[in-house]
């Protein structure tokens, strides 16, 4: 079968309407142009290609805790979709528990963009995900993760990290970030986005230079703790993206038909409670 016959769950895009819900003033970057994504085009690129379900996750971009675009896509998936939200470090369990009542699973720990400090000692939020069964969404790159690793062990928080760790593609597959995300694999609440590659590799398409960390990840927490994701619509990229060859990619890169639907349907579909 095909991977655009096949059912799937997108488990990492963004929707930005500036028209209905416009961004914060002092946000950092403003997606304009083709990065625009509403879930009304978003609803479209589903039926497109099969696309089931899906996975928003609020940018820190343009919205940054401003929800109000989020979770007004989430009311409007009618139970198709699920959120990661960017929320204030200081919000009280009462507000996560809104949120999650609404559709969101886990909270944003955008460590890329905003750096470690911020999470050093991010115990007390990682506390309340923890006791509401809500998934931390770590996004770092390069060695970020070696600073965050004691704050990780220190917790019992469900951990689901975004674009394969963005590993350094320079420093090669022992590189010690690396590794640690890998030593996650059997830790029994540790799940990886297969996504990314144009974020971190330094070639163009097909992005060689970046497969052999998704199949080391793959390898380490096997298909049942791997997903796939679009990152539609493409925030910043520097060439042309279309998710057609984004999924092409993925079948040649997963050739093995059980792997593509555990990553791409069965893995998240249990995970985020989704129905056929």
């Amino acid at each position: 079968m095909s991977i655009f016959d096949q059912p799937k769950i997108d488990t990492h895009h963004h929707v930005f309407d500036p028209i209905n819900f416009p961004y914060i003033a002092d946000t950092a970057y403003r997606p304009e142009g083709h990065e625009i994504g509403t879930v009304e085009y978003y609803q479209s690129v589903m039926q497109a290609y099969n696309i089931r379900h899906s996975l928003i996750v609020g940018p820190t971009s343009g919205y940054n805790t401003d929800s109000r675009c989020l979770l007004d896509a989430l009311e409007k998936g009618n139970g198709r979709f699920r959120g990661i939200a960017v929320v204030p470090f200081d919000s009280s369990l009462e507000r996560l528990a809104e949120l999650k009542q609404a559709g969101v699973v886990g909270i944003a720990l955008n460590v890329a963009m905003l750096g470690v400090d911020p999470f050093i000692a991010f115990d007390d939020m990682m506390g309340k995900l923890a006791e509401l069964n809500m998934f931390a969404a770590i996004q770092v790159q390069d060695d970020q993760l070696l600073a965050l690793m004691p704050m990780l062990a220190r917790s019992r928080t469900k951990l689901l990290f975004d674009h394969s760790g963005r590993p350094d593609v320079s420093a090669g597959l022992q590189q010690p970030a690396f590794q640690s995300l890998l030593s996650l694999g059997d830790s029994g609440r540790c799940w990886v986005k297969l996504s990314g590659l144009s974020k971190f590799s330094r070639q163009p398409f097909p992005y060689g230079d970046g497969h052999a960390y998704q199949h080391a990840l793959l390898e380490a927490f096997g298909a049942d703790q791997c997903m796939w994701g679009s990152d539609w619509p493409f925030l910043r990229a520097e060439h042309r993206m279309d998710l057609g060859t984004l999924l092409m990619l993925v079948e040649r890169l997963f050739p093995d038909e059980n792997t593509q639907r555990k990553i791409m349907w069965e893995t998240p579909k249990r995970l985020f409670g989704f129905k056929d």
